[in-house]
């Protein structure tokens, strides 16, 4: 009998030990998919995800999907199959993500997109998302302060397929078309990519020496744009992003980029995994799909306040 209940013991032992060592059922799992990290403000989300996630006793399943929506696919099915209870999502395309979010649902795992939205309701069990056009309209008014109500500009325009690209860039000309004086004479795309602002900024600078100043759709192009000026010794060029990035900050506070817009990517994903939680709890999901957040000019006067895309007291 000893002997008996020594070895269950020892089996009781050991099915424990295996608990640990395959953590995709030890505890529930949320999983994390968002674009690349070599973006801090997608990083920001996966960290800030995460974080949230494990405080709450969660284990966690990180993924990038590289804005490619087959990928994006593929991961989500990772996700199924891994047993996850809830997928926190930056999409890979307003259209493209539509049929991989329903996949989820159809497998009952609720999805909380934050950042993108996507083209369809009643799939996702929210979208959180930067309240981008009340964003540009802040980021343009500044810039309209800045050019002084003139001169010739240029504008970079992020992702064609996401949604927010189109949003900013509207919110920008709402407010700057309003302004005969600013004149845009180069609007081209670098696909949220700073290797590419770099590239286009070098080649619209030559065809557009007399430029005052560049919009852009979030802070890597900035980045980009400036790096491009600053070699081409054009610093007295006015550029603004979107994002609120620490490189931006550093940038301000050095009197090189001049302005960005903040949107909450830290809080905005913690927000993400207390709806995943509330929903994995209790079945119930937030009184509203759609959630807004305002976003917050950042300038000389606030910038040292910045650090990961939240501004500090």
């Amino acid at each position: 009998m000893k002997l008996n209940r020594r070895l269950t013991l020892a089996a009781f032992a050991g099915i424990l030990a295996m608990g640990v060592a395959a953590p995709a059922y030890a505890a529930d799992l949320i999983a994390i998919i968002t674009p690349s990290h070599d973006n801090p403000f997608f990083k920001a989300e996966a960290v800030g995800a995460e974080a949230k996630a494990k405080e709450l006793g969660y284990e966690t399943l990180v993924l990038v999907h590289d804005d490619d929506a087959n990928k994006q696919s593929e991961l989500i099915d990772t996700a199924i199959g891994r047993g996850a209870k809830a997928i926190i999502l930056d999409n890979a395309g307003a259209d493209a993500t539509v049929a991989a979010v329903q996949k989820a649902k159809d497998a009952g795992i609720p999805s909380f997109l934050i950042d993108r939205e996507i083209n369809a309701t009643g799939v996702a069990a929210a979208q959180i998302v930067s309240n981008n056009y009340q964003g540009a309209q802040l980021g343009a008014q500044e810039f309209v302060k800045l050019m002084g109500e003139k001169g010739n500009y240029v504008e970079l325009v992020g992702k064609e397929s996401d949604t927010n690209a189109g949003i900013r860039s509207k919110g920008y000309h709402d407010v700057i078309d309003e302004y005969p004086d600013l004149k845009m004479v180069a609007q081209q795309s670098a696909n949220w990519s700073q290797t590419e602002a770099f590239s286009k900024m070098e080649s619209i600078l030559q065809a557009n020496p007399d430029i005052k100043g560049v919009i852009s759709g979030n802070d890597t192009m900035a980045m980009g744009a400036w790096a491009a000026l600053e070699a081409a010794g054009r610093k007295d060029v006015i550029v603004v992003g979107f994002d609120g990035s620490n490189d931006v900050r550093d940038s301000i506070k050095a009197g090189g980029i001049k302005a960005t817009v903040l949107q909450p990517a830290y809080a905005q994903a913690q927000m993400a995994v207390e709806q995943a939680d509330a929903w994995i709890k209790t079945g119930k999901g937030p009184a509203e799909e759609k959630q807004l957040m305002d976003c917050v000019l950042v300038n000389g006067d606030n910038a040292a306040k910045l650090e990961t895309f939240a501004l500090t007291n």
